[in-house]
């Protein structure tokens, strides 16, 4: 069982677009140094719950909670800011800059020559080069242009800076779509190696056997209500996926539950 306080505490999240209720009173956490797979189908609500923590939606009703502390962000710079790094599906790169400058986008290095200010590249390849190759990625010049790198290469980009600027939270939105079996052993790696770091992880995926292998603990949505919360211990993936099948969690895993209090669980 889980002890100690949250980092993330999300309570009684709804959000509505127009005539569609992509959220209603979800509640999600996500405790120090745990990776959580945040799981369900097409429409279930996982990305829009992780929108509203990250401050690209609004809630329309709930409570979030970070570090112990209240919060609405206004926006994902300033859920960054704040220790949130989000690593969503489409990767956030540019193409035709190298690794070095993806890697500091936003954040880049500069050193004063005058009265000016200039980019201290140097300073920027030998740090992108060292946290790489901290984490394994050793055959790429940080000088190399992103758009040659294969896909898993690119999430190291990711990670890596995930790691350099100390985020308290990591969250990674489908990391292993379209990815090689090869590549997508690196992601897995990749978020294992967060969590030795003491990282939290939020891994949203479709993949359960992906998440399965490096999740501690499992969210799983469905047309934007939470149908479950189970330690990885108590479920195997095949019934993951029967929870994600049937849009409900059957009886005989009600009491595994850990969103639901054991005096009101049914047993079978």
């Amino acid at each position: 069982m889980i002890s100690g306080e949250p980092l993330v505490r999300m309570v009684n999240i709804s959000k509505k677009f127009g005539e569609v209720q992509a959220l209603r009173r979800v509640s999600f956490e996500v405790y120090p140094g745990e990776v959580v797979g945040l799981l369900g189908d097409n429409g279930a609500g996982k990305s829009t719950l992780i929108k509203v923590l990250t401050g690209l939606h609004q809630p329309d009703e709930g409570e979030i909670y970070f570090e112990g502390k209240r919060v609405l962000f206004s926006s994902p710079r300033e859920a960054r800011d704040a220790g949130i790094e989000t690593v969503y599906q489409g990767l956030g790169l540019v193409d035709l800059m190298t690794i070095s400058r993806n890697f500091f986008l936003g954040r880049e290095l500069t050193k004063q020559v005058g009265p000016f200010r200039f980019l201290d590249m140097k300073r920027m390849n030998q740090e992108c080069e060292r946290v790489l190759h901290q984490i394994g990625v050793q055959r790429r010049s940080p000088d190399t242009i992103t758009a040659v790198l294969s896909g898993g290469e690119r999430q190291s980009i990711n990670i890596g800076r995930a790691m350099y600027f100390e985020a308290k939270l990591v969250i990674m939105d489908e990391p292993t779509n379209a990815l090689s079996v090869r590549e997508t052993e690196m992601v897995l790696e990749f978020i294992q190696r967060l969590k030795d770091h003491g990282l939290p992880v939020v891994f949203i995926t479709h993949n359960i056997y992906h998440v399965y292998q490096v999740a501690d603990r499992f969210t799983i949505l469905d047309r934007g209500e939470k149908t479950g919360d189970f330690a990885k211990k108590d479920v195997r993936a095949e019934d993951i996926i029967e929870v994600i099948r049937l849009g409900h969690c059957p009886e005989r895993l009600q009491h595994k539950r850990l969103d639901i209090p054991v005096s009101q669980t049914v047993t079978v």
